[in-house]
């Protein structure tokens, strides 16, 4: 009885601490609760006028442990704690980090505005990766660093085995040095591939015949022949989507780069779990690959 007590009188404490907290915060910033008060979610608006949404969730020891949150972002934020901490805290942490990723997200919009991005519906403000085409069926698999996203970003050549590819990557590698920090993406790839990229309005439909042997990541029929990549060199897609509506397909090695990009992936042990980039349902891929 007293321990049932003592269980109640500390919920309606915590109750008490949470309702006070968002009150402080504003309810108007609120977009949603769990019942229990364990999970919320609020909205923020950055330096430019755009919203963002972030989600908190409360251990029941709150506040003399630390919440924690996630969010549509590259990367989260280190949330500095003490036990006199409180919600609005959290949120001015969380509202400086997102200015601090304007310059990501500024790099990003770039690419988009400037360059021939595949199927850019399916990024989000937390991906980092960008499918660029090159023109002749051959593609860019582009990683924009979100701490240094003016830096030299890595990048993955894909296409039919014929001499294109090879050349690609022989002028990045010899180019590279030339990148420059000040200059746009769309500048300094143009300087190190010695070529003139496709805009945004030169994107050619996929054949509908071709969709269900193209990665749905790298738009790819084949990985290239690298014997970095092992047993996945020249591999054709080996995942399917289970929802019967979507039925895309991927390179598992794209899936994995892909899921390592977003925030919201979490993994068990030697398995990557998330959403398929194009109907959110479950999708899982090992992280460990002995032949890769």
């Amino acid at each position: 009885m007293e321990r049932q007590s003592e269980k109640a009188r500390h919920r309606s404490s915590f109750y008490a601490a949470v309702y006070s907290e968002i009150e402080e915060v504003g309810w108007e910033s609120l977009v949603r609760s769990e019942e229990d008060l364990t999970a919320l979610t609020f909205r923020i608006s950055d330096k430019k006028g755009e919203t963002h949404f972030v989600d908190i969730s409360l251990p029941q020891t709150y506040p003399q442990y630390p919440p924690s949150i996630s969010a549509d972002v590259p990367y989260n934020c280190d949330l500095h704690w003490s036990k006199t901490s409180r919600l609005k805290d959290v949120l001015e942490q969380f509202s400086k980090h997102v200015d601090s990723l304007q310059e990501f997200w500024s790099t990003i919009n770039h690419i988009d505005r400037t360059l021939c991005v595949i199927h850019p519906n399916i990024s989000s403000r937390s991906a980092p990766i960008h499918q660029i085409n090159l023109g002749n069926e051959c593609h860019l698999l582009l990683s924009v660093n979100p701490y240094k996203p003016r830096s030299l970003p890595k990048c993955r050549f894909l296409g039919p085995d014929n001499g294109l590819v090879d050349l690609m990557i022989k002028k990045w590698k010899k180019n590279s040095h030339k990148w420059n920090n000040s200059k746009t993406i769309s500048e300094n790839f143009t300087t190190l591939l010695e070529i003139t990229f496709p805009g945004p309005s030169n994107v050619n439909a996929m054949e509908e015949d071709d969709k269900e042997i193209e990665c749905g990541i790298c738009y790819a029929q084949h990985l290239p022949v690298d014997d970095e990549l092992k047993r996945h060199s020249g591999a054709q897609p080996d995942y399917i989507c289970d929802n019967s509506n979507c039925n895309r397909v991927f390179h598992t090695i794209c899936l994995k780069d892909w899921l390592r990009s977003i925030t919201t992936t979490r993994r068990s042990f030697d398995i990557l779990f998330g959403n398929c980039p194009y109907c959110s349902d479950p999708v899982a891929v090992k992280v460990n690959d002995n032949n890769h």
